[in-house]
């Protein structure tokens, strides 16, 4: 196995991947507006076919996707970093999380949160409707399609992404997974392939997504301002939205996605707050604890029923549409949570995208769904049942009338709506971009608003094609292709983190000792470290010290038949390479560091690698970093006899590592 880091110089723009994928989603687009009666006709007679025949590997795909995840996570390889060893995470722990549900689920769990539990109640798959039992069957069965499974497809999907990208530098793109396998040739048409699938069935994720958006943001603006319910009014809806979440694309990730999402989790709070405040506050507290407990004891018979001694609809209407849907959207939501997860463990990215999540599932649909049961059932709210059975659309609005505040909080309700829709589209806007620009983000403005108004076209033909029936269609069929691909790149990844391992398990072997025949060298040692070096000083021994003893291993590969080459970055760090062939290529370099002093009087001092302000509470160490990252020790001061023993050891570890692979 090889990996090449990507070349910068390359074009931005894909053009196979960009104008296939563009030409393939208008094609559906044209079908689903001019024929738009055959188009439903067909969409109905496909989801049936694969429903009656697929829905046993659909099954088996998220369960395959949920164990994996989860046994990588618990295993060593959970300690390996998405990034260099030394990488740190971008975003705090508190956006990182906001950002994940404000890239899409937002809008299912508000669609979902009061409907879903009250529709299993009414007509629940194995229990006797209107019972305890139902309502208990209700908020599992309604957990269970949001809860781990669901998560498991986005984090396995983000996972490979991540670390590809990465670990590796290879473009965050889904082609990368398939390096392992296929190596040089994922730039080709297979990789190709690959990311237009990925882009496609994306793209129908994500109109899915909107599409229920914009029905319960109808159905949330009739019942607060009277605004007609209709297919125009919904085209107008999406229009506008979309025209805003392009404006958030412009401004960028951080500007735009991230503060959006903060807003999101901002308004869900204040939102469930109210609801637990002023409900049964004590019933939901019971109902929680009890939720967890049931959904935890049926996880793995939920995990695999099919009903296949007991056939019934149910499965195809809710659990088939579910996988299908959140795979077919897995390539946004995974390259969107990759994007903003680089620098943390595996563990601590499963942890946060799979436990997390799924404990905010169970509160919100606690909160809401339970809630809901506890007035049809306990407070003889009938009516609620009926109005949420006849239209699912406007469950939540119904919901609220029953708290005190009903219109401000069906006002703070439509505004999560209207600021989860725009959120949903503007990074589904930006994840198409990277996939068709070789996975770069810094490209051309015109690109980033061509994705976002195409979602929100391709929403409305769907939309108009026939409502619900053909986005559910159009999301369990695209999630067809990708999910072969999904399996491959699987086995990709662990393939690779495999070979992370063993190279990481490599690095702690024995070495020959650095050589100490300069009898001047320990006393220079000892004066860096009780005197701690400037960034100047550092500058000139990597200069002086470190290029020569480089050159000088350069030149002796080279004269063993290796191809090797010494090359200097910015801010006087330095390279060698050795290339391998066909194996992993050998990387050393060193790189100044800013530390803070043992006696700082700053602890929390910014600290720059480029730059010496003469602050006496930083010093510089010239430190050793491999193609993992740094390694965390300081060269500053040895000999070139000493420096050229040490990039020998490491050479050996390398090799070391390549013989293991074989």
């Amino acid at each position: 196995m090889k990996l090449r880091t990507t070349d910068e110089g390359k074009a931005k723009l894909d053009p196979p991947v960009f104008y296939t994928s563009t030409a393939l989603l208008l094609l559906l687009v044209a079908y689903a507006v001019f024929l738009p009666e055959d188009a439903t006709l067909r969409f109905q007679k496909l989801q049936d076919v694969i429903v009656d025949n697929l829905g046993w590997y659909y099954v088996l795909i998220v369960a395959i996707l949920l164990v994996t995840v989860v046994a990588i996570s618990v295993s060593r390889l959970g300690d390996i970093k998405l990034g260099p060893d030394h990488e740190k995470p971008v975003y705090s722990y508190g956006s990182w999380i906001a950002m994940l549900f404000s890239a899409g689920i937002g809008i299912g769990l508000l669609f979902f949160g009061v409907a879903e539990p009250v529709m299993h109640y009414l007509t629940p798959p194995d229990a006797d409707p209107g019972t305890a039992d139902a309502a208990r069957s209700a908020m599992v069965l309604s957990i269970f399609h949001w809860g781990f499974h669901v998560w498991a497809i986005f984090s396995g999907v983000a996972l490979i992404l991540g670390y590809f990208s990465y670990r590796h530098n290879l473009p965050l793109t889904l082609r990368s997974a398939l390096y392992p396998l296929i190596g040089e040739r994922i730039h080709g048409p297979i990789g190709h392939a690959v990311d237009i699938f990925a882009i496609v069935s994306t793209v129908c994720g994500v109109a899915t997504t909107l599409g229920f958006g914009v029905l319960q943001m109808n159905a949330g603006l009739n019942h607060l301002f009277g605004i007609p319910v209709g297919s125009g009014m919904q085209v107008i809806l999406i229009a506008v939205t979309t025209a805003l979440a392009t404006v958030s694309v412009m401004v960028g990730l951080d500007a735009g996605i991230k503060r959006l999402s903060q807003l999101n989790m901002a308004l869900a709070a204040i939102l469930a707050l109210a609801v637990l405040v002023f409900g049964s506050t004590v019933f939901l507290f019971q109902a929680f604890v009890e939720n967890i407990g049931n959904y935890l004891s049926v996880l793995v018979n939920r995990t695999f029923n099919l009903y296949a001694y007991a056939p019934t609809n149910w499965l195809g209407g809710w659990t088939i549409f579910y996988w299908g849907w959140c795979m077919s959207w897995s390539p946004f939501v995974g390259l969107f949570i990759a994007r903003i997860s680089r620098g943390r463990t595996i563990r601590e990215f499963t942890i946060g995208t799979l436990m997390m999540p799924t404990l905010i599932t169970i509160a919100w649909f606690t909160i809401f769904g339970s809630s809901a049961l506890h007035m049809i059932r306990d407070q003889g709210l009938q009516s609620l049942a009926d109005i949420i059975e006849r239209d699912r659309t406007v469950a939540l609005f119904q919901f609220l009338e029953q708290f005190p505040f009903s219109e401000a909080l069906s006002l703070v309700a439509i505004t999560l709506v209207i600021v989860f829709f725009v959120t949903s589209a503007d990074s589904g806007a930006l994840v198409m971009n990277m996939l068709s620009s070789h996975g770069r983000d810094d490209t051309p403005m015109w690109q980033r608003i061509f994705w976002a108004a195409l979602i929100g076209i391709v929403a409305i033909a769907l939309l108009l094609a026939g409502g619900l029936a053909s986005l559910q269609t159009a999301a369990i069929t695209s999630a067809l292709p990708f999910s072969i691909i999904l399996l491959v790149a699987l086995y990709g990844l662990i393939k690779a983190l495999r070979a992370d391992s063993v190279k990481r398990d490599t690095l702690g072997a024995p070495v020959a000792p650095v050589s100490v025949r300069n009898p001047v060298s320990w006393e220079r040692r000892l004066r860096n470290l009780v005197q701690l070096p400037s960034l100047e000083e550092v500058h000139e021994y990597i200069r002086d010290t470190g290029l020569p003893a480089m050159r000088d291993f350069a030149v002796q590969m080279e004269r063993n038949g290796f191809e090797a080459k010494v090359v200097e970055g910015e801010n006087s760090m330095v390279h060698l390479e050795v290339y391998q062939g066909e194996e992993v290529d050998f990387l050393y370099s060193l790189h100044p560091k800013a530390h803070l002093r043992p006696n700082a009087s700053n602890p929390d001092a910014e600290l720059d690698d480029t730059y010496d302000d003469g602050s006496p509470d930083k010093y510089f160490r010239a430190e050793v970093h491999l193609s993992e990252g740094g390694q965390d020790y300081d060269v500053m001061g040895w000999t070139r006899d000493q420096l050229l023993t040490d990039i020998l050891s490491q050479y050996e570890r390398h090799l070391q590592f390549l013989h293991s692979l074989r």
